[in-house]
């Protein structure tokens, strides 16, 4: 089992989807999954997606393309390859990457959306 440095959850209307949405556009792979869960590992992240309660999937409304929950205490940050391979993979997934941008000291940031509209970011590494 990899040592990851990070562990965090979000929940899910439809687990699968945001599994291969994380696969695809952050380069994790599945570790294990349950009937309810599913982990996800990179080098140092491990994502656990855990699916909503029936009454909290109730009351939440996925639209396509999605609609930002952005009413979340936290939001996190993966470093990709490439913000433009991960906006073009996110599009076909159902996701989004929001076209503003902006630059940090060795960095280039822009915030995303996977398709159930949970917001993150995406940074990109810059000479």
């Amino acid at each position: 089992m990899p040592h990851n440095i990070v562990h965090f959850a979000i929940h899910a209307d439809d687990v699968e989807r945001a599994r291969r949405f994380y696969e695809a556009v952050l380069g994790m792979s599945r570790a294990h999954a349950s009937g309810e869960l599913i982990v996800l590992n990179s080098p140092d992240v491990q994502l656990i997606v855990h699916a909503m309660s029936p009454a909290i999937a109730e009351s939440v409304t996925i639209t396509s393309p999605p609609k930002k929950r952005e009413n979340a205490a936290m939001k996190f940050f993966f470093t990709v390859p490439s913000l433009a391979a991960a906006e073009s993979i996110a599009s076909t997934l159902g996701g989004t990457v929001f076209s503003e941008q902006w630059k940090g000291p060795g960095f280039v940031v822009r915030n995303a959306c996977d398709p159930e509209g949970n917001v993150f970011q995406i940074r990109e590494t810059a000479p």
